[in-house]
């Protein structure tokens, strides 16, 4: 940093951010999990997957995000879609092949696919 004005610059942008996802608040969320342990199970790839997708198909009120642990380690890599309203969808042993089906399904269409999905994996 070489003076104040770029400091303010950083600043801005960064509430400019700040602000965009407060704004998109109605928008769904998908939320990899990308602490060691999800890395080490492959969440890079499904996060990629997952950015691309969402990119290809212009989905404009879709974030993806990534986050620590989400402390089911031996479930990694996992992924959590947030929808405004509904019950928040947790889905384990992710791929990248398992993307397009979850975008697809349930991202576009509104049908989480069950067979991806936490309860499915626990029983």
């Amino acid at each position: 940093m070489k003076s104040i004005a770029e400091l303010e610059a950083i600043k801005k942008k960064v509430l400019d951010n700040v602000n965009l996802r407060k704004e998109r608040e109605d928008g769904i969320r998908v939320v990899v999990g990308m602490a060691t342990c999800g890395i080490a199970a492959g969440a890079r790839p499904v996060m990629t997957a997952l950015l691309e997708e969402v990119s290809k198909r212009n989905l404009g009120n879709v974030v993806v995000e990534q986050t620590g642990c989400i402390g089911i380690c031996r479930l990694e890599p996992i992924v959590e879609v947030f929808v405004p309203g509904e019950e928040k969808v947790t889905y384990v042993k992710m791929s990248a092949d398992k993307v397009a089906k979850i975008v697809t399904e349930h991202i576009v269409n509104g049908n989480p696919v069950v067979d991806y999905t936490i309860g499915k994996a626990e029983n």
